[in-house]
């Protein structure tokens, strides 16, 4: 696992919304996943998905104050993994507020089967044997591939409901409510992504995260202060070699979000446009640090 970052980084790289990859953005990200599919060591696609869930140890953390640093951490050693492959790569991220999504639900660019004549690796992924043979004992099922069982695109959640979740005054309130509608889009995703133990496995939940991870920055713009527990803080985010206190500023992880979608004052109406193991369920986050929550 990389090191822990040390400093601010004077110019971060920034994640776009899928919708607004030119192509060469993103051959970048598809070359940079072909790449790490195939990686057996702690490099490789299968590595970054497993610590999510399967194969144990589960270390995601869901229904607790831990839920949002610890998948900000997740999402930055995937990217350095995505980077060590192609330099100029990032992660996006889906906005499933936007008019397109209400209309078609998950981006062409993660749909689609094919592309210039081979898979298309953004649909969809191969579980491990490991995998298959712990889903078997712990789920009931060994699925050879991840699926999809997307529901009606306008189900999404709405920019208004989402504009509402960014008014919360302090840190807890807004993770466990922004963490209410997270739970929504994995189980509107449905098949992989519904599944706690498996979901990382779908490419779509980074896409998905990263959505997630903007939303958290764009609260962070209007309240400067953590507005948290201190002694949250100094709190480890197990596996990575950081803290919570480390995951706070994105600047020292190299990375922002596109000026215009970031910054953007809230209130315009455009600022946002641009036991077996459980199932998700969209309103899980009283549980406690640990417990089988979503993803």
């Amino acid at each position: 696992m990389a090191n822990a970052p040390q400093s601010p980084v004077i110019t971060p790289h920034h994640r776009k919304s899928v919708g607004d990859l030119d192509d060469q953005q993103l051959g970048w990200l598809r070359q940079a996943w072909n790449a790490v599919l195939p990686i057996s060591d702690e490099r490789g696609y299968n590595y970054h998905a497993g610590i999510h869930g399967l194969p144990l140890p589960m270390y995601c953390r869901h229904g607790s104050p831990l839920f949002l640093p610890w998948h900000r951490a997740y999402l930055y050693f995937f990217e350095l993994a995505l980077q060590d492959q192609v330099a100029t790569v990032s992660l996006p991220w889906w906005d499933w507020t936007s008019d397109q999504s209400h209309a078609t639900g998950i981006p062409d660019s993660y749909a689609v089967a094919q592309v210039n004549g081979g898979a298309n690796p953004l649909a969809g992924a191969s579980f491990p044997p490991l995998v298959r043979e712990q889903a078997a004992r712990s789920l009931g099922e060994s699925p050879a591939a991840t699926s999809r069982q997307p529901g009606s695109p306008g189900d999404l959640p709405t920019a208004a409901e989402i504009q509402d979740v960014l008014t919360a005054p302090n840190f807890q309130d807004f993770s466990n409510r922004l963490e209410d509608f997270h739970n929504r889009v994995h189980v509107w995703v449905g098949g992989t992504m519904a599944e706690i133990p498996l979901a990382a496995y779908d490419p779509i939940f980074w896409a998905h995260h990263c959505m997630i991870d903007r939303l958290w920055r764009i609260w962070q713009l209007q309240n400067r202060e953590p507005n948290m527990d201190p002694s949250l803080l100094r709190q480890a985010l197990p596996p990575f070699s950081l803290t919570v206190q480390q995951t706070l500023d994105v600047s020292t992880l190299g990375y922002d979000y596109a000026v215009a979608t970031a910054h953007e004052i809230v209130g315009e109406s455009s600022w946002l446009s641009g036991a077996s193991s459980p199932s998700l369920s969209p309103s899980t986050s009283g549980e406690t640090p640990g417990s089988s929550g979503p993803t």
